[in-house]
């Protein structure tokens, strides 16, 4: 398809075809040791979903693509079921190479595609083929002399010089996986990672885990009855999770079991040449964090910190790990402030909220959000001192090391990221983006609402004037834990302006509960989820309005994803007096059913907090509804399964309640990605809140 005809389309059909406008962006970033180059995985183009993976010159700051992913495969991929279930958990919606890993010494890459092994020599740049299919998450040693990788649930390795493969651990039963991240870990605890290598090279410490008594659950195919049912291993609330232990397995064919504590969560893991392999581990109740060391040749293992909190101790991205020089470094909350602590001591001032520490080496280098949680920053550290690395106001996202850092910066400015490489206090290169330009400046206006200093942005149509008289209300919040719509990015507000452009204010709005203004504000949700969620949008609406007469209070819809879809059928149920029609996209409807790691640290156990439940859930509330309620659920969602919806709609229908159920055929729970049903889902949604807005206008004026 020509550039020209790509423009003539539909902005719904750009966005959908260009992924939200990222495709062509780099990403996934590696510095070579001695910071002559760094690697990166980039589309083609904004248009090609298949990644390759490039080199970048420092030096010369030419770009040399090492993997070309459409000249490997021509065709469409096969991917082994561990690796779908791999991207749908981390949400990856691209192909081609998506995820790559390199020796210590930048000699050899390894990689996936269509499920075979392909390795890259850095040095001579022959790509060879090692296994022919099913392979999940290859990994180099540090020696590059073995590649590790999962198949069939089993950890094997094999031997670049004589070709030899063996699976390290034989052991019958198909519950049973080694090296594989279980369903909690890559879903809730961002642990993608099964299995991590020795500094040496020598052995690997494999998680082993074991789901033989995690309740099975069934998706079905209902558009194709031929089709076999789905059966899966799912954690509900207050049911059992996985049996995760760990090993060190050596390539000599040694085993060294690592002792087990009593935790159920295994959090993070680091193994560096610094010191022994670390494991970050909670209890079921998410109130006790601790760190251990684990002795490699024993298996013993050592408490080197424990925190606990009265609600649960929230998961720090990156830590703990060991400086090159042996400190250890974690994040504590102990003080209401996430901040970084290296070897017993914080570095980061109170009010700078860590977000995230991206790389430990000699110094640290980490993100954090200062006095407005809206902005992201990259900072790192230098001895006792902070510095600040990204300049302009925005989202940045760090990779590579405190030596030379890159930084992905996002801002309100443009569309599409910024990439430079910083070393010092200088820029010393920048990495090209090819996204395409949506041509979109949303018409936004920044707001503070409230008593509680909500962070909310108002999207108007564009060019529009008070003259044109009052618009229609439409909330379009995540509005839970762990995620924030309120950035300074303008890719956040694409789709808003899109939806203020069909004649509506746009209001986005991150209440309390959402990550940036530390952990206070966070767990104040704590056991009340409908409540604080739903007050913070209803009481940032009403501020909204007082400041912006063009609101108007009589026609206000919701609409809005996972949480979000939750929050909209919340809306319309319990608040009919502020909302006149939702659109639930894939809402937990009951919190029993939605699993362990999530519900449990909010609502605490199903089996002795049975009134937070039913407090928190839809379905008993179900005869209260008296507004529109549009609800829509991916059919093969494996991770908020259909059933919500269906007992919801269920409810409804025994209490007598009119409502509309769109069930999309064969959609997981990321939103559809062909361009058709993309398009058509939203201008579907967009029609019906219309429609209900101006009805309830009509009954308005009846009554009156």
């Amino acid at each position: 398809m020509t550039d020209t005809s790509f423009e003539d389309l539909p902005f719904l059909r750009r966005q959908a075809r260009t992924q939200r406008f990222t495709l062509g962006a780099p990403k996934e970033f590696k510095v070579a040791p001695d910071g002559s180059r760094v690697l990166f995985l980039r589309s083609e183009s904004g248009t090609d979903p298949r990644h390759s993976l490039w080199s970048f010159d420092v030096a010369s700051g030419e770009e040399t693509k090492l993997v070309d992913a459409a000249e490997l495969l021509p065709g469409e991929e096969d991917l082994p079921p561990e690796e779908r279930a791999r991207r749908e958990r981390s949400r990856e919606t691209g192909g081609g190479v998506v995820g790559y890993a390199v020796d210590a010494a930048f000699t050899v890459a390894a990689f996936s595609l269509s499920g075979k092994l392909h390795t890259l020599d850095l040095v001579t740049g022959e790509v060879s083929v090692l296994v022919e299919g099913s392979v999940v998450d290859p990994r180099p040693s540090p020696d590059g002399a073995h590649v590790a990788y999962v198949r069939d649930r089993r950890l094997r390795v094999i031997d670049r010089a004589t070709g030899a493969d063996r699976a390290l651990v034989e052991e019958d039963g198909e519950d049973i996986a080694w090296g594989l991240a279980e369903f909690i870990a890559a879903e809730e605890m961002g642990r993608t990672r099964g299995y991590w290598w020795a500094p040496d090279g020598k052995s690997l410490l494999v998680e082993r885990s074991d789901r033989a008594e995690v309740p099975r659950w069934t998706i079905a195919d209902p558009a194709n009855p031929q089709s076999a049912a789905n059966v899966v291993a799912y954690p509900a609330a207050g049911t059992t999770n996985a049996d995760v232990t760990l090993a060190i397995l050596g390539l000599d064919g040694s085993r060294v079991d690592v002792a087990k504590t009593d935790w159920e969560y295994l959090a993070a893991v680091h193994w560096s040449a610094a010191g022994k392999p670390l494991l970050s581990v909670q209890s079921r109740d998410q109130r006790t964090l601790e760190i251990q060391a684990v002795d490699p040749a024993t298996g013993s293992v050592e408490v080197l910190h424990t925190e606990t909190d009265e609600c649960w101790v929230e998961l720090a991205a990156g830590v703990p790990a060991w400086t090159a020089d042996g400190r250890l470094v974690r994040e504590s909350a102990a003080d209401g402030d996430h901040r970084l602590v290296v070897d017993g001591v914080a570095v980061t001032p109170p009010g700078l909220q860590v977000r995230s520490v991206l790389h430990v080496g000699d110094e640290v280098l980490f993100s954090a959000s200062e006095a407005d949680p809206t902005q992201i920053h990259v900072f790192r550290t230098e001895g006792g001192e902070l510095r600040r690395l990204s300049a302009e106001d925005g989202v940045h996202v760090g990779s590579g090391n405190a030596s030379l850092a890159v930084l992905s910066s996002w801002s309100l400015e443009r569309s599409g990221p910024v990439v430079t490489l910083v070393s010092g206090e200088k820029t010393v290169a920048r990495i090209g983006s090819h996204t395409v330009d949506p041509d979109v400046v949303p018409n936004l206006t920044w707001l503070t609402l409230g008593e509680r200093g909500l962070r909310a942005a108002l999207v108007l149509p564009t060019g529009y004037e008070e003259s044109e008289g009052k618009l229609p209300v439409l909330l379009d919040p995540y509005g839970g834990p762990h995620a924030q719509r309120v950035l300074q990015t303008r890719n956040a507000f694409l789709t808003p302006q899109w939806l203020a452009d069909q004649g509506f204010a746009v209001l986005v709005a991150d209440g309390r509960g959402t990550p940036g203004r530390g952990s206070a504000w966070e767990k104040e949700i704590a056991g009340k989820l409908a409540d604080v969620t739903l007050a913070d949008q209803v009481d940032a609406l009403h501020a909204a309005a007082e400041l912006r007469p063009e609101l108007d209070l009589e026609r206000v819809a919701i609409r809005g994803w996972s949480y979000g879809g939750y929050l909209s059928a919340l809306a319309v149920l319990r608040r009919p007096d502020v909302f006149h029609a939702g659109v639930a996209g894939a809402p937990v409807t009951d919190w029993s059913l939605y699993d362990t790691h999530y519900t449990e640290r909010y609502l605490g156990l199903p089996q002795k907090d049975t009134a937070s439940y039913e407090h928190n859930s839809l379905i008993a509330g179900a005869g209260d509804l008296s507004r529109a309620l549009l609800i829509v659920h991916g059919l093969a969602d494996d991770n908020v399964f259909v059933a919500h919806s269906l007992r919801l709609s269920s409810a409804l229908l025994a209490k007598g309640r009119p409502h509309v159920f769109l069930p999309l055929a064969g959609a997981t729970h990321m939103t559809p990605q062909a361009e058709e049903v993309a398009e058509n889902l939203m201008r579907t949604q967009v029609d019906w809140i219309v429609r209900e807005l101006s009805g309830d206008a009509v009954k308005s004026e009846e009554n009156a």
